[in-house]
C-alpha cells in the first residue's frame, strides 16, 4: 500500500504529540534536556506544548496516517518556516513552561541551545524542527515520505534547509535527502554529540 503525507490540522495534535514522545522517549537530546522524573508526561507535555502554541499554528507539519485498525500516526514532521508572522512571540510565550518541563535539566537545555547557536545558518532557511517514524515501524520508506513532502515546499521556496540531529543513524538518511554535515557538537555538561547539517536551496523548474 502506498503511504502519503498530508498536512495536519489541530485535531491531529493530540496523536502527533503522543507519537513524537514514543519515538523520542530514549532520544539522546530529549534525555538530556528534560527531568528524568516522569520523563515521559513532561516530554509529552513539551511535545504537546509546541505542536499546539507553535508548529501548528505558524510551521508546517506533516503526517501519515496509521494503517492500523487502532487509527493514530505512523509518522510526523514539523518545519519552522524562514519568514513567519508571530513566531517569536509564540517562542517567548512557550518558553517558561518548557523550562518548567526541561525541570532539573532547564540549565542543560539552555547550554545546549547556546552551543548550537553559531553553528545555524544565518541566512533565512527553513528549519526541520522534528521528525518521527513510529517505534516498531522503522525501515519502511515512512521518514523518507514525511520529510520529502517538507523537502518539496523547501525547494518551491528555493531555499535552505537546516536541521540538527543526535543519532548518528540519521545522519545517514538525512545526507540521502541532501544535507550535509556543516558542525558536530559535544554538548556541555555531558550532553550528547549532535550534528548539525544544512541542504543547500535547489531550484525547481526551469
Amino acid at each position: 500500500m502506498t503511504r502519503t503525507a498530508r498536512i495536519a490540522t489541530t485535531s491531529d495534535i493530540p496523536s502527533a504529540a503522543e507519537l513524537l514522545t514514543a519515538a523520542f522517549l530514549d532520544y539522546p537530546f530529549t534525555r538530556h534536556t528534560i527531568d528524568a522524573d516522569e520523563h515521559p508526561r513532561r516530554l509529552g507535555a513539551s511535545q504537546a506544548l509546541l505542536l499546539r502554541e507553535v508548529g501548528v499554528p505558524h510551521g508546517l507539519v506533516h503526517v501519515v496516517d496509521g494503517a492500523g485498525a487502532g487509527g493514530g500516526l505512523d509518522a510526523v514532521t514539523v518545519w519552522m518556516p524562514p519568514e513567519a508572522t508571530g513566531l517569536d512571540d509564540a517562542f517567548a510565550r512557550v518558553a517558561p513552561r518548557l523550562a518548567e518541563l526541561a525541570g532539573d535539566r532547564a540549565g542543560a537545555a539552555a547550554a545546549a541551545d547556546t552551543a548550537l547557536v553559531p553553528h545555524r545558518p544565518a541566512g533565512p532557511a527553513w528549519c526541520l524542527a522534528t521528525v518521527a517514524v513510529r517505534p516498531g515501524l522503522q525501515g519502511q520508506g515512512l521518514g523518507t515520505t514525511v520529510l520529502t513532502a517538507g523537502l518539496d515546499r523547501v525547494d518551491r521556496d528555493g531555499r535552505q534547509a537546516h536541521l540538527e540531529t543526535s543519532l548518528a543513524s540519521n545522519v545517514r538518511l538525512y545526507t540521502r535527502l541532501g544535507f550535509r554535515i556543516t558542525a558536530e557538537v559535544d554538548l556541555p555538561h555531558g550532553g550528547p554529540r549532535t550534528w548539525s547539517m544544512l541542504r543547500p536551496a535547489t531550484t525547481s523548474g526551469p
